[in-house]
Protein backbone atom coordinates (compact mmCIF):
# COMPACT_ATOMS: atom_id res chain seq x y z
CA UNK A 1 0.00 0.00 0.00
CA UNK A 2 1.48 3.32 -0.83
CA UNK A 3 1.84 5.76 1.91
CA UNK A 4 0.19 9.07 1.40
CA UNK A 5 1.60 11.89 -0.28
CA UNK A 6 1.98 14.49 2.80
CA UNK A 7 3.67 11.24 4.54
CA UNK A 8 6.46 10.92 1.78
CA UNK A 9 7.15 14.38 1.26
CA UNK A 10 7.92 14.44 4.93
CA UNK A 11 10.12 11.75 4.72
CA UNK A 12 11.74 13.15 1.81
CA UNK A 13 12.42 16.55 3.74
CA UNK A 14 13.68 14.79 6.06
CA UNK A 15 16.12 12.96 3.97
CA UNK A 16 17.02 16.12 2.12
CA UNK A 17 17.79 17.49 5.61
CA UNK A 18 20.31 15.24 7.07
CA UNK A 19 21.95 15.21 3.47
CA UNK A 20 22.25 19.03 3.89
CA UNK A 21 23.76 18.68 7.67
CA UNK A 22 26.28 15.91 6.42
CA UNK A 23 26.95 17.71 2.87
CA UNK A 24 26.98 21.20 4.44
CA UNK A 25 30.39 21.29 6.28
CA UNK A 26 32.60 19.36 3.50
CA UNK A 27 31.03 22.59 0.76
CA UNK A 28 32.05 24.72 3.74
CA UNK A 29 35.61 23.47 3.91
CA UNK A 30 35.96 23.37 0.18
CA UNK A 31 34.38 27.14 0.00
CA UNK A 32 36.85 28.64 2.97
CA UNK A 33 40.08 26.74 1.26
CA UNK A 34 39.28 29.24 -1.84
CA UNK A 35 38.99 32.25 0.14
CA UNK A 36 41.84 34.86 1.29
CA UNK A 37 42.14 35.10 5.29
CA UNK A 38 40.30 38.20 5.72
CA UNK A 39 36.99 36.57 3.69
CA UNK A 40 37.64 33.17 6.19
CA UNK A 41 37.09 35.14 9.28
CA UNK A 42 34.35 38.09 7.93
CA UNK A 43 31.41 38.82 9.62
CA UNK A 44 28.87 37.87 8.44
CA UNK A 45 30.51 35.15 6.42
CA UNK A 46 30.44 34.88 2.93
CA UNK A 47 29.06 31.72 1.24
CA UNK A 48 30.80 32.31 -2.26
CA UNK A 49 34.48 33.76 -2.37
CA UNK A 50 35.27 35.91 -5.85
CA UNK A 51 37.76 35.23 -6.94
CA UNK A 52 38.58 31.82 -5.92
CA UNK A 53 41.82 31.97 -4.73
CA UNK A 54 43.44 28.21 -5.70
CA UNK A 55 46.95 29.30 -4.59
CA UNK A 56 45.79 28.58 -1.17
CA UNK A 57 46.28 24.70 -3.08
CA UNK A 58 50.30 25.48 -3.71
CA UNK A 59 50.76 27.43 -0.19
CA UNK A 60 49.76 23.98 1.13
CA UNK A 61 51.78 22.02 -0.33
CA UNK A 62 54.79 23.88 0.07
CA UNK A 63 54.20 24.57 3.72
CA UNK A 64 53.72 20.90 4.13
CA UNK A 65 55.56 17.59 2.44
CA UNK A 66 52.29 16.43 1.01
CA UNK A 67 54.37 13.65 -0.66
CA UNK A 68 55.47 12.20 1.86
CA UNK A 69 52.60 12.43 4.15
CA UNK A 70 50.44 10.85 1.67
CA UNK A 71 53.30 7.88 0.85
CA UNK A 72 53.21 7.06 4.81
CA UNK A 73 49.10 7.11 5.02
CA UNK A 74 49.18 4.85 1.43
CA UNK A 75 51.40 2.26 3.47
CA UNK A 76 49.83 2.35 6.81
CA UNK A 77 46.40 2.42 5.17
CA UNK A 78 47.22 -0.20 2.56
CA UNK A 79 49.03 -2.53 5.38
CA UNK A 80 46.40 -2.43 8.17
CA UNK A 81 43.47 -2.78 5.71
CA UNK A 82 45.13 -6.14 4.09
CA UNK A 83 46.08 -7.57 7.64
CA UNK A 84 42.61 -7.17 9.16
CA UNK A 85 41.14 -8.63 6.08
CA UNK A 86 43.42 -11.45 6.56
CA UNK A 87 43.62 -11.78 10.20
CA UNK A 88 39.93 -11.05 10.74
CA UNK A 89 38.82 -13.51 8.45
CA UNK A 90 40.66 -16.37 9.59
CA UNK A 91 39.38 -15.41 13.08
CA UNK A 92 36.09 -14.99 12.25
CA UNK A 93 35.97 -18.35 10.19
CA UNK A 94 37.45 -19.82 13.20
CA UNK A 95 34.99 -18.97 15.50
CA UNK A 96 31.76 -19.39 12.91
CA UNK A 97 32.63 -23.24 11.48
CA UNK A 98 35.15 -24.73 13.65
CA UNK A 99 34.58 -26.53 16.68
CA UNK A 100 36.64 -26.69 19.28
CA UNK A 101 37.12 -26.33 22.83
CA UNK A 102 36.96 -22.88 24.42
CA UNK A 103 35.48 -21.46 21.28
CA UNK A 104 33.20 -19.84 22.64
CA UNK A 105 35.15 -18.19 25.50
CA UNK A 106 37.68 -16.80 23.48
CA UNK A 107 34.78 -15.16 20.94
CA UNK A 108 33.85 -13.49 24.10
CA UNK A 109 36.70 -12.29 25.25
CA UNK A 110 36.80 -11.26 21.72
CA UNK A 111 33.44 -9.21 21.46
CA UNK A 112 34.90 -7.79 25.19
CA UNK A 113 37.68 -5.47 23.50
CA UNK A 114 34.66 -3.93 21.99
CA UNK A 115 33.30 -2.37 25.25
CA UNK A 116 36.78 -0.97 26.15
CA UNK A 117 37.92 2.45 24.66
CA UNK A 118 40.53 2.90 22.41
CA UNK A 119 42.19 5.54 24.78
CA UNK A 120 42.93 2.78 27.28
CA UNK A 121 45.22 0.89 24.69
CA UNK A 122 47.38 3.85 23.99
CA UNK A 123 50.15 3.61 26.84
CA UNK A 124 50.52 0.24 26.68
CA UNK A 125 50.59 -0.02 22.68
CA UNK A 126 52.93 3.44 23.18
CA UNK A 127 55.06 1.15 25.51
CA UNK A 128 55.49 -2.08 23.43
CA UNK A 129 56.66 0.28 20.70
CA UNK A 130 59.25 1.57 22.84
CA UNK A 131 60.23 -1.65 23.68
CA UNK A 132 60.44 -2.91 20.06
CA UNK A 133 62.35 0.48 19.16
CA UNK A 134 59.49 1.14 16.52
CA UNK A 135 59.42 4.67 17.67
CA UNK A 136 58.94 7.81 15.03
CA UNK A 137 58.45 4.53 12.25
CA UNK A 138 55.69 3.59 9.79
CA UNK A 139 55.83 0.32 11.49
CA UNK A 140 54.57 1.63 14.33
CA UNK A 141 51.45 3.06 12.04
CA UNK A 142 50.79 -0.91 10.96
CA UNK A 143 51.01 -3.22 13.89
CA UNK A 144 48.47 -2.02 16.36
CA UNK A 145 45.90 -1.96 13.71
CA UNK A 146 46.37 -5.37 12.01
CA UNK A 147 43.76 -6.86 13.99
CA UNK A 148 39.87 -5.58 15.34
CA UNK A 149 37.68 -7.32 17.29
CA UNK A 150 34.71 -5.60 15.36
CA UNK A 151 36.45 -6.54 11.86
CA UNK A 152 36.22 -10.46 13.22
CA UNK A 153 32.71 -9.95 14.35
CA UNK A 154 31.24 -8.57 11.41
CA UNK A 155 33.15 -11.62 9.21
CA UNK A 156 32.04 -14.18 11.84
CA UNK A 157 28.83 -13.50 11.12
CA UNK A 158 28.82 -13.42 7.53
CA UNK A 159 30.44 -16.71 7.38
CA UNK A 160 27.46 -17.92 9.67
CA UNK A 161 25.34 -16.84 6.89
CA UNK A 162 27.15 -19.12 4.23
CA UNK A 163 25.25 -22.75 3.67
CA UNK A 164 27.02 -25.91 4.75
CA UNK A 165 26.40 -28.25 2.05
CA UNK A 166 29.16 -26.57 0.04
CA UNK A 167 31.52 -26.95 2.87
CA UNK A 168 30.45 -30.87 3.49
CA UNK A 169 31.05 -31.54 -0.19
CA UNK A 170 34.40 -29.56 -0.33
CA UNK A 171 35.12 -31.73 3.35
CA UNK A 172 34.31 -35.31 1.70
CA UNK A 173 36.31 -34.20 -1.75
CA UNK A 174 39.08 -34.33 0.67
CA UNK A 175 39.61 -31.04 1.25
CA UNK A 176 41.10 -29.59 5.01
CA UNK A 177 39.97 -26.22 7.04
CA UNK A 178 42.38 -24.11 5.63
CA UNK A 179 41.63 -24.90 1.77
CA UNK A 180 37.75 -24.65 2.19
CA UNK A 181 38.40 -21.17 4.14
CA UNK A 182 40.73 -19.98 0.97
CA UNK A 183 38.83 -21.69 -1.61
CA UNK A 184 35.56 -21.65 -0.70
CA UNK A 185 34.64 -19.11 2.10
CA UNK A 186 36.79 -16.43 1.23
CA UNK A 187 35.02 -16.15 -2.73
CA UNK A 188 31.81 -16.05 -1.01
CA UNK A 189 32.85 -13.43 1.67
CA UNK A 190 33.91 -10.85 -0.53
CA UNK A 191 30.68 -8.35 -0.27
CA UNK A 192 31.67 -8.61 3.53
CA UNK A 193 35.65 -8.12 2.88
CA UNK A 194 34.96 -5.17 0.90
CA UNK A 195 32.83 -3.62 3.48
CA UNK A 196 35.56 -4.09 6.02
CA UNK A 197 38.10 -3.06 3.78
CA UNK A 198 36.20 0.30 3.39
CA UNK A 199 35.84 0.61 7.16
CA UNK A 200 39.56 0.23 7.89
CA UNK A 201 41.01 1.87 5.07
CA UNK A 202 38.45 4.98 6.28
CA UNK A 203 39.66 4.69 10.00
CA UNK A 204 43.68 4.26 9.01
CA UNK A 205 43.52 7.35 6.69
CA UNK A 206 42.13 9.09 9.25
CA UNK A 207 43.33 8.45 12.32
CA UNK A 208 45.00 11.18 14.08
CA UNK A 209 45.67 10.28 17.95
CA UNK A 210 47.87 7.33 17.37
CA UNK A 211 50.01 8.74 14.74
CA UNK A 212 50.61 11.98 16.77
CA UNK A 213 51.52 10.09 19.94
CA UNK A 214 54.01 7.34 18.00
CA UNK A 215 55.58 9.47 15.63
CA UNK A 216 56.87 13.20 15.65
CA UNK A 217 59.23 13.15 12.73
CA UNK A 218 58.04 15.11 10.12
CA UNK A 219 58.79 12.45 8.15
CA UNK A 220 57.03 9.45 9.29
CA UNK A 221 53.66 11.67 9.81
CA UNK A 222 50.67 10.80 8.47
CA UNK A 223 48.28 13.61 6.73
CA UNK A 224 46.11 14.23 9.70
CA UNK A 225 48.73 14.33 11.75
CA UNK A 226 50.79 16.84 9.95
CA UNK A 227 48.09 18.61 9.10
CA UNK A 228 47.52 19.45 12.52
CA UNK A 229 50.77 21.07 12.27
CA UNK A 230 49.45 23.67 10.47
CA UNK A 231 47.35 25.11 13.42
CA UNK A 232 49.44 27.96 15.05
CA UNK A 233 49.46 28.92 18.90
CA UNK A 234 49.10 32.45 18.35
CA UNK A 235 47.08 32.21 14.75
CA UNK A 236 45.73 30.00 12.32
CA UNK A 237 45.64 30.42 8.17
CA UNK A 238 42.26 28.92 8.10
CA UNK A 239 42.37 28.81 3.98
CA UNK A 240 45.46 27.13 3.66
CA UNK A 241 44.54 24.64 6.44
CA UNK A 242 41.11 23.84 4.82
CA UNK A 243 42.94 23.56 1.16
CA UNK A 244 45.17 20.41 2.77
CA UNK A 245 42.09 19.00 4.14
CA UNK A 246 40.78 18.94 0.79
CA UNK A 247 43.77 17.43 -0.41
CA UNK A 248 44.17 15.12 2.47
CA UNK A 249 40.13 13.94 2.24
CA UNK A 250 39.32 13.11 -1.53
CA UNK A 251 41.13 9.69 -1.70
CA UNK A 252 38.82 8.45 0.89
CA UNK A 253 35.58 9.98 -1.39
CA UNK A 254 36.62 8.81 -4.49
CA UNK A 255 37.18 4.93 -2.79
CA UNK A 256 33.55 5.24 -1.14
CA UNK A 257 32.04 6.58 -4.62
CA UNK A 258 33.44 3.43 -6.28
CA UNK A 259 32.79 0.45 -3.80
CA UNK A 260 29.25 2.35 -1.81
CA UNK A 261 27.45 -0.80 -3.21
CA UNK A 262 29.63 -3.32 -2.06
CA UNK A 263 29.95 -1.55 1.38
CA UNK A 264 26.08 -1.33 1.80
CA UNK A 265 25.54 -4.91 0.37
CA UNK A 266 28.18 -6.12 2.52
CA UNK A 267 26.80 -4.46 5.96
CA UNK A 268 23.59 -5.77 5.07
CA UNK A 269 24.14 -8.96 4.74
CA UNK A 270 26.27 -9.55 8.14
CA UNK A 271 23.40 -8.61 10.40
CA UNK A 272 21.13 -11.37 8.51
CA UNK A 273 21.90 -13.62 11.03
CA UNK A 274 22.83 -14.03 14.68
Amino acid sequence: MKRPIAARTAIHLVLVLGAVCMVGPFLWMVLTSLKTMGQSTQVPPILVPWPLKWSNYADAVGTLPFVQFYLNTTIATMAKTAGQILLCSLAGYSFARLRYPGRDVLFILTLSLLMVPGQVYLLPQYMIMKWAGWLNSVTALIVPGLFSAFGTFLLRQFFLTLPRDVEEAARIDGANPLQIYWHIALPLARSAMVALGIYVAVWSWNDFMWPMIVNDSPAKMTLSAGLASLQGQYGTNYPILMAGAVLAVWPMLLLFGFLQKQFIEGIALTGSKG
